[in-house]
């Protein structure tokens, strides 16, 4: 084996095929040096952005808190002369809302911005404290053209609602019937025609079925021209009318958006067929909409860090309402103008993600699939500017494949992640379609290629029977794919063995993210979820059959439900506050890396109004024996590899201001079998036939237990939607309590046919068949860690000031970073990174 690592070694120096690439970034910082409270505010209490925020696009929007708003309007002035004098001096006019988009590229350097309130007479008050930040070259340029330009346009787009279709309207009526969705969209307006709600009294309360019925009768018309299917959305109209919706229905916005677009899309479609008194009556009624959630809207969308439910049906279905009354009301002309803005600041996923991930997990993507295709695509028309160039739909074809790949259940966390089809749901697949379609990504056509569910969709049918084919065509992944990817705004790391062999794919996703736990996430910060064939070989547990249920808040949401840590028994908040983030990220051919820090999510109980009343509500308090509280933790790192093709390795920091109960969590669809000794955890998949092996280390003693039992049992009544709610085996292992502890994990996963590695102990040294593993495991000392491999000769190294890589001396720019010798792209390169500082959106205290 020496003699083989020299001949490798030899042909390293020969060939020149060493390329040193350090990786240490300006704002590199050693552990611990940077904690603030929180990274986003739920709510904005600070105006952003100022000299401690980084921006993550350019041009930045500039946002104010609303209780910073003390009359009818905002003025912003934004400069790159202090005293705003000079010819790059912006000044905005009033407006009612919280934000203002420069819409131009800034230029590198310091710029001044300050805002002031304004009322409906023109009487202004005082300026604001002037805040400053600085643009540079390496800020994602993502510049869209003002709403005066949108302006200009409006009156010569008639129809308006799917204007972006309208060019290629004509060609597909002529070519639809050898469309091979021309069939399903002939029995979903079946589907439509058969509605009868002539007997109902309170027809209203079928709003949201009727709007269903309206989609498919509207495709059907739009590429049919039948009398048959416009009059009947009229005749669904003509249901409603005679009677008063109740007001206290409209709170609901989910209820509130589909009426609204039932009565604007049938209004647009067939407004000569309805009487001037009806015309009228439709009007009011979605004027009315508009004016109620108004307040819902201006000055708290744009300050709220996701508001999910405006966000993914209400934002989408308003809009289509105000687009369609533009000329006639004043209410919908501003409300329009408004969710430009409101889109352009602070859209899509948040505005603070350019990563094409999504922070509320694979699953509650699919509800804002709709909206993410429909809105981009009006304003790209309306502006002539393409919006699909915002960085985060760059990269959301990548994400969508990482996050839920072929044939494969979910990896990803939040809300639904217990999902158990591995298919992605029908209007995920119809998204990854269209990205294929309008943007050519290569990971959404490879995709679509394997999966033809789109074809199921009723929503976006219409895009695609009018639209043209996808610009490329993709049968397999790109070839030089990484193995692993970093989604940093959001906080993920996935890797796999092989995305391409996805039926024998081992893929791994390691979670940290800076927006912390609430609304559809979870409080599960440093947390990992693996999956090998495309079940869970260790995932997070419980169901998601109710947002707020005692199951839900103790038993799936919890930390306790998730493969990370417990301190004394206590998990992390559902806050902001409780953020985690991948500070590191280094990856080759053999080997992916990621350092989740997660020392500030530990951090007492939710201060949330919603959490609080969820809490009461089920007579349910945050104490220390449901697991949440204060904790003395200051420092929990987690190490996570995947050692290709077959092996995870772990290596955990933890640290507290006094001695306390580490419990090590594992969770897994099938029962341990647990070899107390050499604390082997060992799982077995009958169905896909593989076996998993996972083997824990520390200087501190631990007992291992299990249960096949929830805190809070999922209730069996509410499984409406067919849910199996099998038990699920829960593992801690609780280490006995101390102020400082280090584990070392090493999990291996075999298909039948191979075997597991003894892995053979030698103090702090590990030998696991090829792989070398040095890990320092006293807390006395600092903490190291060096893995190689005697075949491939991949290297990892922590903590260790200098070694030896090709025959060179390598010392560490950071004595704490991270260096990776790796074969990536067909190069073997070093790369070296310390921790890397979070983007803050709010204060930096």
């Amino acid at each position: 084996m020496n003699q083989q690592r020299s001949k490798f070694l030899e042909l390293l120096k020969f060939m020149g095929a060493v390329l040193l690439c350090k990786l240490v970034f300006s704002d590199a910082l050693e552990a611990r040096e940077y904690i603030p409270s929180r990274i986003h505010e739920n709510e904005r209490e600070t105006p952003y952005p100022q000299v401690f925020n980084q921006p993550y696009l350019n041009p930045v929007p500039l946002l104010v808190p609303q209780k910073m708003k003390l009359s009818d309007f905002l003025q912003f002035t934004l400069s790159k002369e202090e005293d705003f004098t000079g010819s790059t001096t912006i000044l905005s006019k009033p407006v009612p809302w919280c934000m203002f988009n420069p819409h131009q590229t800034l230029s590198s350097g310091t710029w001044y911005w300050r805002f002031r309130s304004v009322s409906k007479s023109g009487e202004a008050m005082s300026w604001s404290p002037t805040y400053s930040f600085t643009i540079t070259d390496d800020i994602p340029k993502f510049v869209t053209p003002s709403f005066e330009e949108v302006r200009k346009t409006m009156s010569e787009k008639h129809p308006r609602l799917y204007c972006f279709l309208e060019k290629g309207l004509e060609d597909a009526r002529q070519k639809m019937y050898s469309h091979p969705e021309y069939n399903r969209m002939i029995s979903s307006a079946r589907e439509g025609l058969a509605a009868d709600y002539s007997t109902d009294t309170q027809p209203y309360k079928h709003a949201s079925a009727m709007v269903v019925h309206c989609e498919k009768l509207h495709t059907a018309y739009m590429l049919l021209q039948r009398d048959v299917y416009a009059n009947k959305m009229v005749q669904l109209i003509r249901w409603l009318l005679p009677s008063q919706v109740n007001d206290r229905r409209l709170d609901d916005d989910f209820y509130a958006g589909d009426l609204a677009y039932l009565f604007a899309c049938t209004y647009e479609t067939c407004h000569d067929r309805f009487t001037a008194d009806e015309r009228i009556k439709m009007e009011q009624l979605m004027v009315k909409i508009l004016h109620h959630y108004r307040p819902r809207f201006q000055g708290s969308m744009e300050n709220h860090i996701f508001d999910n439910h405006l966000w993914q049906f209400t934002f989408r279905r308003l809009l289509q309402t105000s687009l369609v009354l533009y000329d006639k009301y004043p209410e919908a002309r501003e409300f329009f103008e408004y969710g430009y803005e409101l889109w352009t600041s602070r859209a899509p996923a948040t505005g603070f993600n350019r990563d094409g991930a999504w922070i509320n997990g694979t699953c509650y993507f699919s509800a804002n699939a709709v909206t993410l295709s429909y809105v981009p695509s009006l304003f790209s028309y309306l502006t002539g500017t393409d919006f699909f160039q915002h960085p985060w739909y760059r990269e959301v074809g990548k994400a969508m494949t990482y996050g839920w790949p072929p044939h494969s259940q979910s990896v990803s966390f939040g809300d639904g992640h217990e999902q158990m089809n591995d298919k992605p749901l029908i209007v995920r697949s119809a998204f990854v379609e269209f990205l294929a379609r309008e943007t050519g990504d290569p990971y959404a056509a490879w995709y679509t290629s394997i999966d033809k569910r789109y074809e199921m969709d009723d929503e976006m049918r219409l895009y695609r029977m009018v639209r043209p084919e996808s610009r490329k065509t993709q049968t397999g992944i790109p070839a030089d794919e990484p193995k692993a990817r970093w989604f940093r705004d959001c906080g993920e790391m996935i890797a796999n063995s092989s995305m391409q062999d996805y039926q024998d794919n081992l893929c791994l996703n390691f979670h940290s993210s800076p927006f912390g736990s609430g609304s559809h996430t979870h409080s599960d910060q440093n947390a990992f979820n693996l999956h090998f064939r495309g079940v869970p070989v260790y995932g997070s547990t419980g169901y998601y059959m109710n947002f707020a249920d005692a199951h839900n808040l103790l038993s799936y949401r919890h930390t306790r439900a998730h493969n990370t840590l417990l301190v004394d028994g206590i998990g992390q908040p559902f806050s902001t506050k409780a953020y985690g983030n991948i500070v590191r990220m280094l990856g080759g051919e053999h080997i992916s890396y990621a350092l989740g820090d997660a020392s500030s999510a530990y951090c007492g109980i939710s201060e949330y109004p919603m959490w609080i009343r969820n809490f009461a509500n089920q007579q349910l308090e945050q104490s220390v024996e449901n697991g949440f509280g204060e904790t003395p933790l200051t420092l929990y790192r987690r190490h996570i590899f995947l050692l290709h093709p077959d092996k995870v390795l772990i290596y955990d920091e933890m640290e507290a201001e006094k001695p306390v109960r580490w419990d090590w969590l594992l969770h897994s669809p099938v029962q341990f079998s647990i070899g107390e000794e050499a604390k082997r955890l060992i799982t077995r998949n009958e169905e896909k036939q593989f076996t998993a092996v996972a083997q824990l280390f520390s200087q501190q003693d631990c007992k291992l237990t299990q249960t096949d039992r929830f805190v809070a049992p999922p209730d069996e009544k509410k499984a409406v939607r067919g849910e199996v709610l099998n038990n699920q085996w829960h593992l801690t292992a609780s280490f006995t309590p101390c102020k400082r502890n280090r584990i070392l994990t090493l999990i291996q996963v075999n298909a039948d046919g191979t075997k597991t590695v003894e892995i053979v102990r030698d103090g702090n040294h590990f030998q696991c068949g090829d792989w070398s593993i040095e890990a320092e495991l006293d807390t006395r000392k600092p903490a190291c860690l060096y893995i190689s491999n005697a075949v491939n000769h991949a290297t990892f190294s922590y903590g260790k000031p200098s070694l030896l890589i090709g025959g060179k001396l390598y010392k560490l720019v950071h004595r704490e970073s991270s260096l990776l010798f790796d074969k990536i792209k067909g190069e073997w390169q070093v790369q070296e990174m310390a921790d890397q500082k979070p983007q803050l959106t709010g204060s930096n205290q």
